[in-house]
């Protein structure tokens, strides 16, 4: 009933939140991700997003379709790769930042080694920034990285998704609007900690580093012992930290991509991989964020 290619095109614009973006993901024409969605739609009888000249959301039946399109999607790449006759094998080097460890990426990657059991699968948790730099040094076949908004046309990376960093501490904290602002931060060059300071500076609002870790969880044990405040992606909030309002001394972070790029060179023994892992991630990708 439903075409694997319209239920991807569906994914993809329901967790970018832009046609222009999906389009962008998948290597299409804006019209075309419109006619998909609205064949899609003809398919199910069902409206199943609701957009205009600003915005996109899904509605309830595209809530639910959610839900449906990434098991089909799953379900019909297991099938593909069973019925192909044919066996990925070698090493893959994988690298995400911590906050991905911490979502649903485990349950990826454990479904990806037994539909690939052959695949050697090396993973690689450090700063998003530092990742790249070994990703461009051959050192890492895939990463899963943030990186500061790029453009729709954005040629290098697959958007995964696009959220907004945000100010998050414990919900007890009290800031004193004449003291410099407290910030836990990981160290450089960590893209929330380079944000941080970017739109503090701007602001004119003082701040001083009360806590610098390399692990979130030493990060979010200081901001749950209420030490200080800390940029975080907004779909990736730890449990016992909120969302801190937005004000005077708490200036907009504005957005972040979350994005996977390749390192392994197309014909190569990890390539094969790397695009198998990488089309989990894709297809999974409103699981890894709230």
């Amino acid at each position: 009933m439903f075409d694997p290619v319209q239920l991807r095109t569906f994914l993809a614009v329901a967790q970018t939140l832009s046609f222009t973006r999906a389009a962008g993901r998948l290597g299409v024409r804006q019209s075309t991700v419109s006619q998909q969605v609205r064949r899609l739609e003809a398919a199910a009888g069902r409206q199943l997003f609701v957009r205009d000249t600003h915005s996109v959301r899904l509605t309830e039946d595209g809530e639910a379709m959610l839900g449906f399109a990434r098991t089909i999607l799953e379900a019909n790449e297991r099938a593909a790769h069973w019925f192909a006759g044919t066996r990925l094998r070698g090493r893959l080097r994988f690298g995400a930042s911590e906050d991905f460890v911490l979502t649903r990426l485990p349950e990826v990657l454990e479904d990806f080694r037994r539909e690939h059991p052959e695949v050697d699968l090396e993973l690689t948790v450090d700063l998003s920034e530092t990742l790249q730099k070994r990703l461009a040094a051959g050192r890492l076949d895939l990463v899963l990285v943030k990186r500061p908004p790029g453009g729709p046309d954005e040629p290098h990376g697959r958007l995964v998704w696009r959220d907004r960093l945000v100010w998050i501490g414990s919900e007890r904290l009290r800031l004193d609007p004449h003291r410099p602002l407290p910030l836990i931060a990981f160290p450089p060059p960590a893209v929330t900690r380079a944000r941080a300071l970017e739109v503090l500076e701007s602001s004119g609002r003082s701040w001083r580093v009360v806590c610098t870790s390399g692990s979130l969880s030493g990060l979010v044990a200081a901001a749950r012992a209420g030490l200080g405040v800390m940029a975080h992606t907004l779909g990736m909030i730890p449990p016992g930290l909120v969302r801190l309002a937005p004000g005077p001394g708490l200036p907009e972070l504005g957005g972040v991509d979350v994005v996977l790029l390749h390192g392994a060179p197309p014909g190569s023994g990890a390539r094969g991989a790397a695009e198998a892992l990488a089309r989990a991630v894709l297809t999974a990708g409103d699981r890894l964020h709230a």
